[in-house]
């Protein structure tokens, strides 16, 4: 059957519109070392739907930090940062049910801010302890505040089940 693959396909390039749009929208406070990426807070959503929102979120920071004006150290290491803590993410909530969630938003919490928070302190000459205290705070805000609660949202079984009737995936300890 080819339904999966083609709603994967679909699946990648929404989330990764969304996030694009999320930055780029929201650029002032997306490009700077204290910045507070609103668009972060889709991040853990990455344990509810494994690859599709993992390469979406990764391709959609490629495509917005073309727009922010750092240049190709922040293209390369912001999609990076995005891979790395939404892969990490998915692989700690997906091991011991939402008990685990909790770790694995902080985890993304922590990789965006080190990897990100890094690169920013050396591209606006700043102390690493500013950059990231910078970041870290934004992805607190973005990841933690807004994030962690969608993510609990859409795990209710009301919410979950009419995503499944249309077929997306959702939270599987199988998958």
């Amino acid at each position: 059957m080819r339904r999966k693959p083609a709603l994967h396909v679909s699946l990648t390039t929404v989330f990764a519109a969304l996030y694009a749009v999320g930055v780029i929208v929201l650029a002032p406070i997306s490009f700077q070392i204290f910045q507070v990426r609103v668009a972060d807070a889709l991040l853990p959503l990455a344990i509810l739907f494994g690859w599709p929102s993992i390469l979406g979120f990764t391709l959609g920071a490629f495509i917005a930090n073309f727009f922010g004006g750092l240049g190709v150290v922040d293209v390369i290491g912001g999609s990076a940062a995005n891979l790395v803590a939404t892969y990490a993410a998915w692989r700690i909530g997906r091991r011991g049910g939402k008990s685990s969630w909790l770790v694995a938003v902080v985890t993304e919490i922590l990789m965006v801010t080190v990897v990100v928070g890094s690169y920013l302190s050396y591209l606006f000459e700043m102390p690493l302890e500013i950059g990231l205290l910078g970041v870290f705070l934004g992805s607190l805000v973005a990841i933690g505040l807004l994030g962690y609660p969608l993510l609990i949202a859409l795990s209710r079984p009301t919410v979950a089940n009419q995503l499944k009737a249309y077929g997306l995936t959702v939270y599987s300890r199988e998958t």
